[in-house]
């Protein structure tokens, strides 16, 4: 069974038992939204909507908030997930891929129906909570490895990270008393956002601004009412969606405006991205598709368009795997105001909220990536491969050094210390190193060595899943650990609680500075953690940043 089919069969299931017990209420303004219960010990409310639908001519505007709501509501089921691009997978070509494409995209469509109107959140809650309960909120920005491109919640479990918080917080639930720390119950919120096109030279509609900030202020509003304290919150996630939480630490030059107190970011971190006219290209092919082109005033123009003819328009553009893979099509980039300059120089310039975090990444991040750019066999094709899809603009001296940091000797690509295995194509390695150094390692530690000694955090690395054939341990296999009652949960869930993720139930995990750049790091075997540190390919890490804050996506 597919890990997708199986989650979906799991939540299945849960709903099957939950409906046994008595069906929760929640009262919000005038209205009762009747929710499930996971387990005797929790209750999830879903598809809450937390705007107005961004349709018509609420289409690609900032969003809306709800009217206060009244009546009765089904808060029992996810709401439709936001539009997902269409799957292109370059590995075969032809008919066959056509072939897999259609039944890719037919599954995907079939295990997450879509909508444009999607602005919906889903709470889980100790069942025991109240509004007097002042709990730890998770706000969980969570896209998992999706490139602002496809996801849903409905494929993750937030009960398995309150049913943790709960056992380890109660002697009688589970192994460990926690006796030192503050009780460790979690309200998690869940919610799951829209994409947005980068616009015009002049206006910009990141995720980030339209949508997440809106849904933070829901929270502030309505958490209460489910149990949490809305001065308590931790805003987390993966891929995509850490890379989103990142942005939030650098919107208004790191004012968070009250909304969250702390970030979890895994395998994501502020991203080298240039200003919007690096996106342009991308807005004029779907304007010029979708028959805007001649329009005086192109916004509005697809503000009219029929929603399947823009969607077409965007599926045209490039996949997260396609040939150009991580130089994504899709990025929050900076317009001025909200976000005021690029990233990265955001935080050179030290507008960071002020705020503990941790962040780290899987071992072989690029390996997942990799696959889309296996006709690449030869030294030429490397070469010609960072020219003209990476890193356009770079010197003949800077290209010939990156070639160095990154040779075509198996030994030394990505999966890592697997020695002359797992070499897919004679590039295929290198390829895998580069990508996942320079999108996820180098990013990450620029952003940790920038903030040291300017506020508490904590870094990791997954090292699990190392021997899985040509993938290692590839991007998205630490949420096998944070969604298996793995350490990764109670590490979030002391974080939340206390704002450090140490504990009794866990190792030890020391704070990342300069001087001491510790990385709790995950190991397969009898002993699953070990604390090494964050100096591992040095020089070659040092050069792509400094690549890519000249060459900024």
């Amino acid at each position: 069974m597919s890990s997708l089919l199986f989650l979906s069969f799991l939540l299945k299931t849960s709903a099957v038992i939950g409906a046994k017990l008595a069906a929760p209420t929640i009262e919000l303004d005038s209205g009762t939204f009747t929710g499930t219960v996971g387990s005797a010990r929790t209750q999830s409310f879903l598809g809450i909507p937390f705007a107005q639908p961004p349709v018509e001519d609420l289409r690609f505007r900032l969003p809306v908030a709800n009217t206060p709501y009244n009546g009765s509501h089904d808060a029992t089921a996810f709401g439709l997930a936001c539009p997902q691009q269409a799957f292109t997978l370059p590995i075969l070509t032809g008919i066959p891929e056509e072939v897999v494409d259609n039944i890719l995209n037919s599954i995907f469509a079939t295990l997450i129906p879509a909508s444009e109107d999607c602005l919906f959140l889903n709470v889980v809650k100790p069942a025991t909570a109240t509004a007097a309960s002042k709990l730890p909120v998770v706000l969980k920005q969570f896209i998992y490895g999706s490139g602002f491109e496809i996801g849903s919640p409905s494929l993750y479990d937030g009960a398995t990270i309150v049913e943790r918080s709960l056992a380890i917080g109660n002697p009688r639930l589970g192994s460990w008393p926690v006796k030192k720390y503050a009780r460790p119950e979690l309200a998690i919120w869940v919610f799951r956002i829209v994409r947005d096109i980068t616009l015009t030279h002049t206006y910009l509609l990141t995720r980030v601004k339209l949508l997440e900030r809106e849904a933070m202020r829901w929270v502030q509003r309505y958490i209460s009412n489910f149990g949490g304290d809305p001065s308590k919150v931790t805003i987390w996630g993966e891929s995509a969606g850490a890379i989103s939480v990142a942005m939030h630490m650098l919107a208004n030059d790191g004012d968070t405006e009250g909304l969250f107190r702390a970030a979890f970011m895994q395998s994501g971190s502020p991203i080298p991205v240039g200003p919007l006219e690096n996106g342009q290209m991308f807005y004029d092919q779907i304007v010029q598709q979708v028959g805007c082109a001649g329009s005086a005033d192109t916004l509005e123009c697809l503000r009219t368009v029929p929603f399947d003819s823009l969607k077409a328009a965007q599926d045209a553009t490039p996949f997260i795997f396609s040939f150009e893979s991580l130089r994504l099509t899709w990025l929050p980039r900076a317009d001025g105001t909200f976000v005021s300059d690029n990233p990265q120089r955001l935080v050179q310039q030290g507008k960071v909220a002020n705020i503990p975090f941790i962040s780290g990444d899987c071992d072989d991040e690029g390996t997942l990536f990799s696959f889309s750019s296996t006709n690449l066999t030869t030294e030429a094709d490397f070469l010609a491969y960072i020219k003209t899809v990476w890193v356009p603009g770079i010197s003949t001296a800077q290209l010939n050094t990156l070639a160095e940091f990154y040779p075509s000797n198996i030994l030394d690509g990505s999966p890592f210390d697997t020695a002359i295995f797992n070499a897919l194509t004679p590039q295929f390695k290198r390829i895998a190193a580069l990508q996942g150094d320079a999108v996820f390692q180098a990013p990450r530690r620029f952003f940790q060595q920038s903030q040291s000694g300017k506020q508490n955090q904590w870094g990791f690395l997954s090292k699990r899943e190392k021997a899985l054939p040509f993938l290692g341990s590839f991007h998205g296999s630490d949420l096998l650990n944070i969604f298996g009652d793995g350490s990764l949960t109670d590490f979030l869930v002391n974080f939340a609680t206390t704002l450090d993720p140490n504990g009794r139930t866990v190792p030890h995990w020391p704070a990342y500075t300069t001087a001491t750049p510790n990385l709790m790091t995950l190991l397969d075997g009898l002993f699953p953690t070990v604390i090494t540190q964050d100096t591992f390919r040095a020089s070659a890490i040092q050069f792509l940043t400094n690549l890519t804050l000249e060459f900024p996506v």
